[in-house]
């Protein structure tokens, strides 16, 4: 599906959650450049909440990218709270993102190359588009 490049390969993702907490879904979109999606992906995630959302979907990510034979990323997140985190600027005071944080370090540690940026919502609209359908297919009793 996506061939390793010189170029690192954008990784965007996104976390969605109806209520907070609530039903929650993970959607992720590899690009080379921005605006040209190579691959994509999403999973329901159960009930969350929107920051364990947002750190699930990059964790997914980066998994995915991980499992393709990626070596060189950038995540696009348009959850600043959770990119700050990762580039340690705040530091992560919540016990239940503790372990999600430690999980994304851990993914991180595996890529040659890996860089974090902050976007705004309008440039992250086909993974919200994802995290979204995830939250769209879940199962119903």
């Amino acid at each position: 599906m996506v061939a390793q490049s010189k170029r690192p390969l954008l990784v965007y993702v996104d976390g969605a959650c109806r209520g907070n907490p609530g039903h929650s879904g993970a959607g992720w979109v590899f690009c080379l450049e921005e605006g040209t999606a190579l691959g994509e992906g999403c999973l329901y995630l159960g009930h969350h909440t929107n920051n364990e959302a947002e750190y699930l979907a990059a964790a997914l990510g980066l998994t995915a990218a991980l499992e393709l034979g990626i070596k060189k990323v950038v995540l696009r997140a348009d959850s600043e709270l959770m990119v700050r985190q990762i580039q340690g600027v705040y530091r992560v005071k919540n016990p239940r993102l503790k372990p999600l944080y430690d999980r994304l370090l851990t993914l991180i540690g595996q890529f040659d190359a890996f860089g974090i940026e902050h976007v705004l919502r309008d440039r992250n609209r086909l993974a919200d588009a994802m995290a979204n359908r995830a939250i769209d297919s879940r199962p119903r009793l």
